[in-house]
């Protein structure tokens, strides 16, 4: 088998692969959110005999006094207070951490990837929030998932930082530039596309949390929109159509990010290995 063969296969295997994994559970959730109930209940791929999917729409965003819409605006906050303080702690504590030398840095280094290893404990962080008088609120959500998204994104920032060649920290310093000048007018402008590559990844990962609103932010008011699946769920009943509607509608904000910014994800993960 040639050269350009092998490869031909191994490219047609991939796509097969892809739409077997993606894009066959994404066209039956589509086709299940058209249905109607007693043809959703059936759980099949055969196409509805009618499509009542604005019809569907209409009956998840007014169920319970529209919490949907009182879901994706909890989301919207807390995904752009996270990434906020993602972006700024992160990037400070990776130039810190990849310019400093001493004994200190390695155990700092340690316990940075600690928190990849270490599972979250939910009981001891509620009592630590509750302590602060933070738990059941936004700000308490928005800590906790800044401190788990911490870890990884200060990972990329390093990689990233170790690229910028320490002879601009010396000529900013000797033109009179101090720490936070230095960073945020010189380091952090260059930080573009790791920064990209932390807003999406960390923007659909917290779009879509289900566990930490569910444990840390309980409450019908507080309900993110993966919460919202409990609304169509029960013992005795499911209403399989509103639920795949709802999921087709608090997936596509993520897909449609995913779709337009993939590029930059690879970008900003691979540009400090291959500059460094």
């Amino acid at each position: 088998m040639s050269r350009s063969l092998r490869k031909f296969c191994i490219e047609a295997v991939a796509v097969l692969i892809s739409i077997i994994v993606f894009w066959i559970p994404l066209y039956f959730v589509i086709l299940t959110a058209m249905k109607s109930a007693p043809e959703a209940s059936l759980m099949n791929l055969a196409w509805p005999s009618k499509i009542q999917l604005w019809q569907n729409i209409k009956d998840v965003i007014v169920v319970r006094d529209y919490m949907l819409l009182r879901a994706f605006w909890n989301s919207f906050v807390l995904t752009l207070l996270s990434l906020i303080g993602l972006v700024l702690f992160c990037s400070m504590a990776a130039f810190v951490m990849q310019r400093r030398r001493d004994k200190a840095s390695s155990w700092i280094s340690f316990f940075v990837l600690a928190g990849l290893i270490i599972p979250p404990a939910i009981v001891p962080t509620i009592w630590v929030l509750d302590e602060l008088h933070l738990f059941k609120t936004m700000a308490g959500l928005v800590l906790v998932e800044v401190a788990l998204g911490f870890p990884f994104c200060v990972l990329l920032y390093q990689g990233f930082v170790a690229a910028i060649p320490r002879e601009i920290d010396e000529a900013a310093v000797v033109d009179g530039y101090g720490g936070y000048r230095l960073f945020f007018t010189i380091i952090f402008p260059l930080l573009k596309p790791v920064t990209a590559t932390v807003i999406v990844t960390q923007s659909v990962f917290i779009f879509n949390d289900f566990t930490n609103p569910l444990y840390f932010f309980p409450g019908s008011k507080n309900a993110t929109v993966q919460l919202t699946l409990y609304n169509f769920t029960s013992q005795f009943l499911s209403q399989w159509n509103l639920l795949f509607t709802d999921i087709l509608l608090i997936t596509i904000p993520p897909l449609i990010l995913f779709i337009f910014f993939n590029k930059k994800i690879v970008a900003g993960m691979t540009a400090g290995s291959v500059k460094g």
